[in-house]
C-alpha cells in the first residue's frame, strides 16, 4: 500500500507518517520544506505547495489513499493567504485523486467548521454550518469539507472528512508553546467563568483515527462523503486542563481573570487595530479566541466508533507524562 500525505512534516502529519511506517506502507510526503525527521524516516519526500496543482497531481500519482493533512491555521490573516492554501489546495488535492484514479481520501477537518459561537454541548454531526464565522480559518476549512464530501464517489474516489478537536502532544508548535509563553509571561488570563467544558485530542490517537478511518473507508462503506468529529469521549473543564499543563511546565496556575463580554470587546478592538495599522502578527485577542476560551464546545464521537471502531490507544494520563518534560523545556526557554 502507498500513501500520500499533504503536510506530513506538521504536528499531525508527522504522527501519522510515522504511524503508516509503522504498518509497513510506502509513504510519499509533500510539504513545503525538508525536515530531518522525514529523511530518517526514509519516505519519499516531495517539496512543494497545495497551491500548486502540476505538483500536486505528480504527488497524487501511483497512490492507494491521500491524506490531506496540510492547512493553513490561525485565527488571523488575510483571506487570500487562507483561502489559496485551505480551499485552492484542497480542490487540488481532489483533482489530483480524481485524475490519479486515487481511490481514498481521507481530509483533515475541524469542528471549528461548524462553531457559531454558541454553546455546543455533546454535539453531533447533524449540527450545521453556520452562516457566518469570526474569523477565515473556520470559514475556509468549511469551505474545503463541503468540496471533499460533494467529491465522493466522482471517478471512484472515496471521501471522508475527520475533524479532530483541540489537538495537543509533544512537538507541538502552534497550542503549547503560545500557552507557556503567555503563562511565563504572566500574560494569560482566564476568560469567562472557568467552567466550560471542552474536547480534545491527543495526537497519536488523532493520527490512529485517520488510520482507521482510511482502513474502513469504501465507495459503499458508511463512511464515505460523511464527517465525523475525532476527540478524547470525555471532555474536560478547559481551565482545570491548562492550569495542569501550566504546572507540568512549573509554572504557577492562572490567577488573572477576564469576563467573556470583556474579551469579546477587547478582541473586537484588538482586530479593528490591526487591521487599520496593518500590523504583523495576530492580536493578543480577538471575537474567536475569546468566545473558544470562554464556552463550552465539545463533541460526540459515536459515530466514528460506530462506523471505524475509533478509540483512543494512548489514555489521557499517559499523554500528559510523555508531555511533562516538553512542557518544562518550553518554560525554561521564557524566563520570567
Amino acid at each position: 500500500m502507498k500513501a500520500l500525505v499533504t503536510g506530513g512534516g506538521g504536528f499531525l502529519g508527522l504522527y501519522l507518517t510515522e504511524q503508516l511506517v509503522e504498518r509497513d506502507f510506502d509513504v510519499r510526503v509533500f510539504c513545503r520544506k525538508q525536515y530531518p525527521r522525514l529523511e530518517e524516516l526514509g519516505v519519499d519526500h516531495v517539496c512543494g505547495d497545495v497551491r500548486d496543482a502540476t505538483a500536486v497531481l505528480e504527488a497524487c500519482r501511483d497512490v492507494d489513499v491521500a491524506f490531506h493533512v496540510a492547512a493553513l491555521p490561525g485565527v488571523w490573516g488575510p483571506w487570500k493567504e487562507f483561502y489559496e492554501t485551505n480551499v485552492v489546495g484542497t480542490e487540488n488535492v481532489i483533482a489530483g485523486c480524481r485524475r490519479c484514479g486515487t481511490p481514498k481520501l481521507v481530509y483533515t477537518s475541524s469542528p471549528s467548521v461548524i462553531y457559531d459561537a454558541k454553546e455546543h454541548h455533546n454535539v453531533d454531526e447533524r449540527h450545521p454550518y453556520p452562516e457566518r464565522y469570526l474569523c477565515h480559518y473556520p470559514h475556509t476549512k468549511a469551505i474545503a469539507e463541503r468540496s471533499v464530501l460533494e467529491a465522493n464517489g466522482k471517478d471512484g474516489v472515496a471521501t471522508v472528512a475527520l475533524r479532530p478537536h483541540l489537538i495537543w502532544g509533544p512537538r507541538d508548535n502552534h497550542l503549547l508553546p503560545r500557552l507557556i509563553e503567555r503563562a511565563a509571561s504572566g500574560r494569560l488570563r482566564r476568560v469567562g467563568t472557568g467552567e466550560n467544558m471542552v474536547s480534545m485530542s491527543y495526537v497519536e490517537n488523532t493520527a490512529a483515527a485517520h488510520l482507521l478511518a482510511a482502513d474502513a473507508l469504501t465507495l459503499d462503506s458508511p463512511l464515505a462523503g460523511q464527517a465525523y468529529f475525532i476527540n478524547e469521549a470525555q471532555a474536560v473543564n478547559l481551565w482545570d486542563w491548562i492550569d495542569e499543563l501550566v504546572q507540568l511546565a512549573g509554572l504557577p496556575a492562572v490567577t488573572k481573570h477576564m469576563s467573556r463580554s470583556a474579551a469579546s470587546r477587547v478582541g473586537a478592538i484588538c482586530e479593528g487595530v490591526y487591521s487599520l495599522l496593518r500590523l504583523p502578527g495576530e492580536p493578543p485577542m480577538t471575537r474567536f479566541v475569546a468566545s473558544q476560551l470562554s464556552s463550552s464546545h465539545y463533541y460526540d464521537v459515536s459515530k466514528a466508533q460506530r462506523d471505524f471502531g475509533f478509540s483512543s490507544v494512548v489514555p489521557v494520563e499517559e499523554g500528559m507524562q510523555r508531555l511533562a518534560p516538553e512542557l518544562k523545556r518550553l518554560a525554561a526557554s521564557h524566563p520570567r
